[in-house]
């Protein structure tokens, strides 16, 4: 069955602006249905890499803000810590790199929180019937919202071809364990040139997996748990992330995260993907390369498989941009994302994602 995708182009008059039109879409969703009286709605972005220009801009999650408190809602802006060591690796850095990019109570209207606490082990295991886990390790603050609202920068990624709403959800309310099981089969490893034998990880470690040999910290892979904490409490950081995991793999574990941490919220859900400033890799750098297309609009759905599916197919229509390296001379119809990254099916996480259950691939896209 089709699902719903209701589309809002750029276009603004005097008396019907771009967030008047957010509003609408809001109300397409049913967002009166997905919010409980005094509910805590937790409304998921990427707040962007220090150095990063292409995040979805501070004053649209503000009309969202209103209209859940409008309608008896408790929002709040919220993402989770990074695995890799940067500016959003642990909460204090974090929630400084957001108010930078301009996300603060006086803009949004709202107080971030960073969903999986200071260190990003604040996590709530929630079991799944899924090909590849039994059980993911959610946020959580996104756990114990009594609502969810995805709010992502459609753009390229390097692992996945684009980064949506599955993406937002997957990767981003995953606990620092669970990004790293989506991203690797193996545990952490110590760069020993830059360990100094400080044994910070050692005191940390509470599985006792770490030692010092030789002057320098040694993980046990047979008593590693694949928490991470160990790579961001590394003053030096020393303690590496192994990136191995293929990429169809893991898109399939994305799409099994992304359904964890909906599972629990009984369809008080509803996801906008922001189609505008496409960069061709994912908000996570410190910097944005030129746009691959043009901007195109925004996008709101019940169904996160849907609106990305309509999302990839809105983008694939447009033609190349000439200030794009990678899109250049691109006509409407050509594969934006697999012209930029080359290696990499995009499809899998639909594909997969339609499978499980996620959602649908097939959309009545309605432009209000």
């Amino acid at each position: 069955m089709a699902s719903k995708v209701y589309f809002a182009d750029l276009r603004a008059e005097v008396k019907r602006g771009l967030l008047d039109k957010i509003g609408e879409l809001l109300d397409r969703v049913e967002l009166p249905k997905r919010i409980k009286p005094n509910g805590m709605v937790a409304i998921k972005l990427h707040f962007g890499e220090r150095g990063n220009t292409a995040y979805v801009r501070p004053i649209f999650l503000r009309r969202i803000c209103q209209r859940v408190k409008e309608l008896g809602g408790k929002p709040f802006l919220t993402d989770t810590n990074t695995l890799y060591g940067g500016s959003r690796s642990e909460a204090v850095s974090h929630i400084t790199t957001a108010m930078e990019n301009g996300f603060v109570f006086s803009v949004v209207g709202a107080p971030v929180i960073i969903a999986d606490g200071l260190m990003g082990n604040a996590s709530v295991r929630v079991p799944i019937e899924g090909k590849i886990y039994r059980e993911v390790s959610i946020a959580h603050e996104i756990y114990y919202a009594d609502s969810l609202i995805g709010v992502a920068h459609f753009k390229g990624h390097e692992l996945s071809g684009f980064g949506g709403a599955i993406k937002n959800i997957g990767m981003g309310c995953a606990s620092r364990e669970g990004k790293l099981s989506q991203h690797s089969t193996l545990g952490p490893k110590v760069k020993k040139k830059e360990c100094v034998g400080c044994e910070t990880c050692v005191q940390w470690c509470a599985y006792g997996a770490i030692a010092i040999r030789g002057e320098v910290a040694f993980i046990d892979p047979q008593k590693c748990v694949g928490c991470g904490e160990c790579i961001v409490i590394c003053p030096q950081g020393a303690i590496q992330i192994q990136w191995n995991e293929a990429s169809p793999e893991f898109q399939r574990k994305m799409v099994e995260y992304a359904y964890g941490a909906l599972k629990n919220k009984g369809g008080r859900v509803a996801f906008l993907n922001f189609i505008t400033q496409v960069s061709p890799y994912c908000d996570c750098y410190g910097h944005s390369d030129a746009p691959i297309v043009g901007d195109v609009g925004i996008l709101a759905s019940n169904d996160p498989v849907a609106i990305d599916q309509a999302s990839v197919d809105l983008v694939n229509a447009q033609p190349g941009s000439p200030n794009s390296p990678y899109t250049d001379g691109l006509p409407s119809g050509a594969d934006k994302f697999r012209a930029v990254h080359r290696e990499v099916d995009w499809e899998v996480q639909l594909a997969y994602g339609e499978e499980i259950g996620l959602g649908s691939r097939e959309y009545e896209l309605i432009k209000i």
